[in-house]
Parts: C-alpha cells; structure tokens; sequence
C-alpha cells in the first residue's frame, strides 16, 4: 500500500484538491509555529518540538505537501513573521540557526518521499525514516554553524546537547504514525 496518511484520512476528490493542500499547509505551518515557541523542560536544553512536526508533517502529508507547508512556514519567517523560536525575518534565517530551517525542508521531503513508499506504517521501518530525517536536519543544521563558528563548537553546540531530546521525539513519532495508520484503516475499512 502507498500513499499518505492525509490521503487516508481527507482523500483528494474532484474539486476539492486545492481547498484541501490550503488547508493542510497553513494547519501545518501553524503548528510548526506553535512548535517553535513551545519549550519543554528538558535536560541538557529546553526542547522545542520543531524536529518532530517537520517529520511528522513530512510522514503524514507526503513529499509535495509536507515540502511544500515547510516552504509556507519559511516564508513567512522570511518576511518577518515571528514564526521561529525567536523572532523572524532574513538576517534570523541568516544566523546560527539557518542550516537547521534549510534541513526542515529538505527533511520534510525526503520522509515524505519514503513515507509514500509505506516505511511509515511500520515501527522498525518508521524509526529508520526519521532518524534519518533528523540526520538530514542536523547535517544541515551542523554545517551551516560550523561555516560561523567551526565544526567542533558546531558539533558541541548544535549536537550534543540535543540528542536525549531528539531520541525522545523520534521514539514518539516511531510510536505514533504507525499507530495513527492502524487507526486510519479501521475508519476507512
């Protein structure tokens, strides 16, 4: 079985194509920003839930849409809309954090792309998709900082104080889009 888990739940049907990507881009867009501004307690860092929308709307949505709401969300960064952790506009995705926003593109795609494919259904296949989402990310992310303050503070700063938060989130996606798809069946079947 292929396709998406949004196709399962709100099926593309004539007329009601466009309505419905408009729909699901600014729901997602919108809750990236709630994402972004959401700090939970954690050690070492507070975490924000960004990592884990941006896999979740890449799994969910598929390749096209979940690329295309992360575009949504940088674009209204980008004109100035306080949409990122702290604050908005071009010199914000220009600074220490702009690898990280580029990896939410690129990462949304290519999970969406696999998740297409069925490696979201399943918990194995489910965990290999997003860490290797959030591989995508921190590549990004880690060379874009070591471009400003060079690879080993890039890896000590944008790195390793994430990685308790990032298993957290991936083992809460891994548990939940499979467990979201099963659901979905049952509605449908």
């Amino acid at each position: 079985m292929t396709g998406t888990l949004a196709a399962r739940l709100w099926p593309v049907e004539a007329g009601n194509a466009t309505t419905r990507a408009i729909v699901l881009i600014v729901a997602g867009s919108l809750l990236l920003t709630l994402s972004a501004k959401v700090q939970v307690p954690f050690w070492p860092v507070p975490m924000t839930m960004q990592t884990f929308v941006v896999l979740l709307l890449g799994a969910t949505y598929g390749s096209t849409l979940g690329a295309a709401t992360v575009l949504a969300y940088l674009a209204q960064g980008a004109v100035g809309l306080p949409v990122f952790a702290k604050g908005g506009g071009l010199a914000y995705m220009m600074g220490p954090t702009g690898g990280y926003l580029l990896g939410f593109l690129v990462a949304a795609w290519l999970v969406g792309k696999l998740a297409e494919r069925g490696l979201d259904r399943r918990v194995p296949t489910a965990l290999g998709l997003f860490l290797l989402g959030d591989l995508v990310i921190f590549a990004f992310g880690v060379s874009w900082l070591a471009s400003l303050i060079g690879l080993e503070k890039a890896w000590a700063a944008g790195v390793v104080p994430f990685l308790p938060a990032e298993a957290l989130k991936i083992a809460l996606a891994m548990a939940l889009l499979p467990l979201a798809w099963r659901l979905g069946e049952r509605r449908s079947g």
